[in-house]
């Protein structure tokens, strides 16, 4: 095979895991954004009930979380992937099916959320620890990036497709496509044929929360794991504050109407799928502490942009897109270099509990974000709520500036962390 198709190019598993996972990233980024528009365009919804919906997504994540991680431990991994999505197809064509019978409520949509999210937490656990199975630790931020690659060329037709079908179709039958993405998502991971390894035997697994226990500690003992659940906790905190307000504060305050804002959004995925082409030219460059810590920083400093949006419309479109522009790529650098090294220095038989212990982590301050984003929406402003979430998310650059992080130069070996 000629050097042009080196690498993963010329490795047909991870080719089939790809396609899979960038139709299925096509389908969810369009219900993602059909979702939120729905129950504010449809149903009418609050900025409390949009809230409460956010943090229906998040709260599974808190019970289930850490026991998918010692399921994803002690079972083969892609099986587990292959079932949630076909759940999450079916359950996801439910919205349409009541739209369509006149049925659909609010509290239907906070159950049929409830269930996804819990699939979500399998396939999500189970995919980030497969992926060193699948692909050698040499080629870990290859495939990273050419995974965020793709999902940013589907965030920027979905997006901006998003917003013109939901003006066509109605929101509830667009969500359609979502669940359409997750069967095409299974066939794909039911023609890889890259062998695991066996789980271990029922007599030699430990009581289910000894084995919790041992993969909360490999992560909060390690100091660069540690530093990297924490940057990650407060900006999921106030993340998802701007998550819970920016669809009230783009549609009804800014007055953009959703075609529109679907093209906006789009171009978060241009700057997502430059900002993955630079994940390792950057680290090369600059370093892998340092290009984590200034990837933050612009990721955080971008949403003023968002919150200073106002004046006429030409001018507020301008301010929207700065922020997709300048926020979105930085934070693909820096996911894709988060999401490698970790998978390069955590231990293989652990991948499961320590990638559910850090979710788990995230969706706590993802919820608490929600939650906090609703209130203040109310109390001070959907405006107001997104200058505290651009303050607030500055704190994770500082927390990794004065950590071990900072001195990291390059990817480590995933050999060493099993020494």
């Amino acid at each position: 095979m000629s050097r042009r198709l080196s690498g993963l190019w010329g490795h047909p598993e991870f080719l089939k895991l790809w396609t899979g996972q960038t139709i299925s990233l096509f389908g969810s980024l369009i219900g993602r954004i059909a979702l939120p528009m729905m129950v504010v365009l449809v149903l009418d919804a609050t900025p409390m009930q949009v809230s409460l919906l956010r943090a229906v997504e998040v709260a599974p994540g808190l019970v289930a979380g850490l026991f998918a991680g010692v399921w994803v431990d002690r079972l083969r991994r892609r099986p587990i992937m292959i079932v949630a999505d076909m759940g999450r197809a079916v359950l996801m064509g439910l919205i349409p099916l009541l739209f369509l019978l006149g049925s659909l409520t609010m509290g239907y949509v906070y159950a049929i959320a409830f269930f996804i999210s819990i699939l979500t937490i399998f396939f999500d656990v189970a995919y980030q620890s497969y992926m060193p199975t699948l692909v050698q630790s040499a080629h870990l931020v290859e495939a990273n990036s050419k995974l965020e690659a793709t999902a940013s060329i589907a965030e920027i037709t979905g997006f901006g497709l998003s917003g013109f079908l939901v003006q066509i179709l109605t929101a509830p039958i667009t969500i359609l496509i979502d669940a359409i993405s997750f069967v095409a998502s299974a066939i794909f991971l039911l023609r890889i044929r890259t062998p695991e390894a066996a789980p271990p035997l029922p007599e030699t697994r430990e009581g289910m929360w000894s084995e919790i226990k041992a993969g909360m500690q490999v992560l909060f003992s390690h100091p660069v794991l540690r530093a990297l659940v924490a940057a990650d906790g407060l900006s999921n905190l106030f993340g998802n504050i701007i998550g819970t307000v920016i669809m009230l504060f783009v549609l009804k305050e800014l007055q953009v109407s959703p075609s529109l804002a679907g093209v906006i959004f789009g171009f978060g995925g241009v700057s997502a799928f430059f900002g993955a082409l630079l994940a390792a030219p950057v680290v090369r460059r600059f370093g892998l502490g340092r290009s984590l810590i200034v990837a933050a920083f612009m990721s955080g400093a971008s949403v003023a942009f968002l919150a200073g949006a106002t004046g006429p419309m030409p001018i507020i479109i301008a301010m929207l897109i700065a922020q997709q522009l300048f926020g979105d790529g930085a934070m693909m650098v820096f996911a894709i270099n988060n999401t490698s090294l970790r998978q390069a220095i955590t231990p293989e038989r652990f991948l499961g509990r320590v990638n559910a212990t850090l979710r788990v982590s995230d969706w706590t301050f993802m919820l608490v974000g929600t939650l906090v984003g609703g209130v203040l929406g109310e109390a001070i402003g959907l405006r107001g709520a997104l200058v505290v979430a651009c303050l607030g998310k500055l704190l994770a650059v500082v927390w990794l500036w004065f950590s071990p992080v900072r001195e990291i130069q390059h990817h480590p070996d995933s050999a060493a962390a099993e020494a």
